[in-house]
C-alpha cells in the first residue's frame, strides 16, 4: 500500500538561548502548535489520525514521559489519539515520518502523524546523557570523540579547506535569507503564540543574510582548544593515522545553530484521502538508515541515500532535488562530492547553518522544505537525508504527486 504526505508544518525556528523568542514556551506547548495547525487546516475530527510519533533527542525533563501524547492532549485532539516518541538522535524527524509511513505501508493505519520537537534552549543539548559518551570502557572501545571534531576530522580525510567550508556556509546564509524574503516558506511556517494569544515568532530567528566567508574567515576554530585539551585530535588520529594532523576548519558559524522548534507531517492512504477530503501531495516512494564508523560519525547520508534509492529502483540521476541536513559544511560537501551533487541541486532554500537544527524536528521540517520546493519549481522527486550521532544516517524518497 502507498503511503501519501498530504500536509506538513512547523514553527519558525527561535534561538535555543534564554533570550531566544521560544525559550518562553514549554517543549509541550511547542510540539502541540503543528498539531494544532494540522487539525485546522485539513479539517480532521474524533480520532481520525490513529497514531502520532514525534522526534525528540533529549527526552527527559519537561522534554520528557512520551511528549508525542502530552503534545495530542495539549493540542486538544481526541484522547483516543495515542503518541509515541523515539530517538534516532539527528534522524528523529525524519524517522518518526519513515514510522508512520510504514504503519500505513502495511495496513496497520490509514492516517498517521510523523514530526518532532525540540526545545534547546530549556532542555540543552546533552541533556540526557549515554553510556557512549559517559561510559569509559565504551568511549575507548569505540575511539568516541566530540561530533565537532568528526566534523574537523571529515573535513581533514577529504582535503576541505577553510575557505571551502566557511563559502558553503555564507551561502546557506544568502539562501535562507532569499526563501523568506520571496515567501517560499510562508505556506507551512506556523506562527508561535503564546497561552493569551501573543505572537511570540513568525520567522526563522537566526538567519544572518550579510554573513560572507571574509566576515565567517575572522571567527576562530570551535574545536581546535578541545581537541588538544581532551585528547580528542589524538583519539581520532588512532583511528585514521593516515592523517598527520586534524586541521580544525569548523566554528559556530559554518556549523548547525542550537534552536528550538517542531514539525508535523500527516501520512495516510489513498483510502483516508477519500475518507477525509484530503488531497495527496507526494508519495513516500522509499526510506533508509544505516550505520557507520562512529569516531568520523559523519560520512553515511550518501550509503543511506544509496539504499533509499535502491530501494525505490531509482539513481541519484533521477532525484531533482536534495536536502541534507547541515549538521556541518563538511558534511554536505562530503556528499555532494559522493553522489556528484550540483550545488544548485541541494539545500536550494538554505539550511540548518542559517536556520538552526532543532534535533528531533529537523528531519521532518527539512523534508516539507523540499516537498513545498519541488511544487514551487514544478519538479517531480527528491530526496531527504540527515546524517547521525554515533555513526548513523536516515534517508528518504518522495515523489511529488
Amino acid at each position: 500500500m502507498d503511503a501519501y504526505i498530504f500536509d506538513h508544518v512547523r514553527t519558525p525556528r527561535g534561538r535555543g538561548k534564554p533570550d531566544g523568542s521560544l525559550h518562553e514556551v514549554t517543549p509541550v506547548w511547542l510540539a502541540s502548535r503543528p498539531l494544532v495547525a494540522l487539525a485546522e487546516r485539513n479539517r480532521l475530527r474524533g480520532a481520525a489520525v490513529e497514531d502520532v510519533v514525534m522526534g525528540c533527542v533529549g527526552p527527559v525533563g519537561e522534554q520528557g514521559g512520551n511528549i508525542a501524547r502530552t503534545a495530542v492532549l495539549a493540542a486538544d485532539w481526541d484522547q483516543g489519539v495515542p503518541g509515541i516518541s523515539i530517538d534516532r538522535a539527528c534522524g528523529s524527524g525524519l524517522e518518526a515520518v519513515a514510522m508512520a509511513a510504514a504503519k500505513v505501508m502495511s495496513g496497520q493505519a490509514d492516517l498517521a502523524v510523523g514530526g518532532g520537537v525540540e526545545s534547546m534552549s530549556r532542555v540543552p543539548l546533552g541533556s540526557s546523557g549515554g553510556a557512549w559518551a559517559l561510559d569509559p570502557q565504551m568511549a575507548f572501545k569505540t575511539y568516541f570523540v566530540m561530533q565537532g571534531i568528526s566534523a574537523d576530522l571529515l573535513a581533514s580525510l577529504h582535503g576541505q579547506s577553510r575557505r571551502d567550508v566557511d563559502a558553503y556556509a555564507a551561502e546557506s546564509h544568502r539562501r535562507a535569507a532569499r526563501a523568506w524574503e520571496e515567501g517560499r516558506f510562508a505556506r507551512s511556517v506556523v506562527p508561535v503564540q503564546d497561552f493569551i494569544g501573543l505572537t511570540l515568532l513568525e520567522r526563522d530567528e537566526t538567519i544572518r543574510p550579510a554573513t560572507s566567508a571574509d566576515t565567517l574567515a575572522a571567527l576562530a576554530p570551535a574545536f581546535a582548544e578541545m581537541g588538544a585539551k581532551y585528547g580528542y585530535d589524538g583519539v581520532a588520529l588512532q583511528r585514521y593515522p593516515q592523517l598527520e594532523r586534524i586541521e580544525h576548519v569548523h566554528h559556530a558559524g559554518n556549523s548547525s545553530g542550537i534552536v528550538d522548534g517542531a514539525a508535523a507531517v500527516l501520512v495516510g492512504s489513498r483510502r483516508a484521502a477519500e475518507r477525509h477530503g484530503l488531497k495527496p501531495r507526494a508519495r513516500i516512494r522509499a526510506f533508509a538508515a544505516i550505520g557507520s564508523e562512529p569516531t568520523l560519525m559523519l560520512d553515511a547520508p550518501a550509503a543511506a541515500a544509496r539504499r533509499a534509492l535502491d530501494r525505490a529502483g531509482m539513481t541519484p540521476a533521477d532525484i531533482d532535488l536534495w536536502e541534507l541536513n547541515e549538521a556541518f559544511s563538511s558534511v554536505v560537501l562530503t556528499f555532494m562530492s559522493a553522489l556528484d551533487i550540483a550545488h544548485e541541486r541541494i539545500n536550494v532554500n538554505g539550511g540548518a547553518i542559517a536556520m538552526g537544527h532543532p534535533l528531533g524536528a529537523s528531519g521532518a521540517m527539512i523534508l516539507g522544505t523540499v516537498l513545498d520546493e519541488l511544487e514551487r519549481s514544478g519538479q517531480g522527486s527528491a530526496l531527504v537525508g540527515l546524517c547521525v550521532a554515533a555513526g548513523m544516517a536516515s534517508a528518504m524518497v518522495i515523489e511529488r504527486v
